[in-house]
């Protein structure tokens, strides 16, 4: 089956090699036994809360389930996972589950995986023009239609946004932005008057934060495409951020919802990033054993703002 998006709307060599091979102790399940199943997870970053959450979902579920989990990371580097992935295919892998770092590079690597017959499930993102057995993601278009209501609302339905888009060629990125432009639309009064990446980084989002303000005179909302990036646009605000620019962010993330009590960021697209590592996990092997695989595992997103926050902090 191909995934070329994911909506529902209602988301270096040798090195490589050493890594995959000897991954440390929390990023695998155990010293596997000969013929004992093995499946990899190659994950965009772990420089991220999201997926050091997503990884320990993973972990868990490998661990109940008595299969060994080897962690790679790609440390946002689409070559590097593309090494990962070929070393994988060489390592008497049973399934691989891959959290692409461009959507788009991975295909030709997954393509690989699947002449080879290893079952690949794509979580949190899709791979472009190559089979997945199953996608495990959030509604990202969902999400970012919820986080244009809530950010519209802070703001008074008036007033002009700025964008700040995650990793090129990301589906989650691509998206979450749909869904916020889609749903920007219901008002009117808000105008949408920059978007750039900062790369779902929040060093870099400060930086792009301090840029674009400067260059759009009279901002008072930005929504940021992951929580890591309204953080770093809140550096950049300073006094500002809450007060007179509102700021909307996606993922959830705990430092997010901190933000969020301290009245610093409006509101956050709540994913649940351990169970999408969790869900991975069981579809991978329900593909090694032959059972019925769901070709979409969507995993509900919700809004969270000062008056729900409680709820998940």
């Amino acid at each position: 089956m191909k995934f070329s998006a994911f909506r529902k709307v209602a988301t270096l060599s040798a090195v490589a090699a050493l890594v995959l091979a000897g991954t440390v102790g929390c990023n695998r399940t155990s010293e596997a036994a000969e013929g004992e199943t093995k499946i990899v997870m190659a994950l965009s970053t772990l420089n991220n809360p999201f997926f050091v959450d997503l990884r320990d979902g993973a972990l868990a579920a490998a661990k109940s389930a008595g299969v060994q989990l080897d962690i790679v990371d790609a440390q946002n580097d689409s070559a590097t996972q593309a090494n990962q992935l070929a070393t994988a295919m060489a390592g008497n892998t049973k399934a691989v589950i891959v959290n692409p770092v461009d959507s788009a590079a991975a295909g030709p690597s997954v393509t690989a995986l699947n002449k080879a017959n290893i079952p690949v499930i794509a979580v949190d993102r899709t791979v472009n023009d190559a089979d997945v057995v199953s996608l495990v993601a959030s509604d990202n278009v969902a999400g970012g239609a919820q986080a244009a209501v809530a950010l519209a609302e802070s703001m008074g339905e008036t007033g002009s946004v700025i964008i700040l888009q995650g990793v090129a060629g990301t589906s989650a990125s691509r998206d979450r932005g749909e869904g916020f432009r889609e749903g920007i639309k219901a008002y009117p009064n808000i105008q949408i008057v920059a978007e750039q990446t900062a790369n779902f980084d929040r060093a870099a989002a400060l930086d792009v934060t301090t840029n674009l303000m400067q260059a759009n005179a009279g901002v008072t909302g930005i929504f940021a495409e992951n929580d890591e990036m309204a953080l770093g646009a809140i550096q950049s605000l300073g006094a500002r951020a809450g007060t007179e620019v509102m700021v909307a962010g996606f993922d959830g993330t705990s430092d997010g919802f901190e933000a969020i009590s301290a009245g610093t960021l409006h509101s956050t697209v709540a994913q649940q990033p351990a169970k999408l590592g969790q869900l991975a996990v069981e579809q991978a092997l329900k593909a090694i054993n032959g059972e019925t695989v769901e070709e979409i595992v969507p995993v509900e997103v919700v809004s969270v703002t000062k008056e729900n926050v409680g709820d998940f902090s």
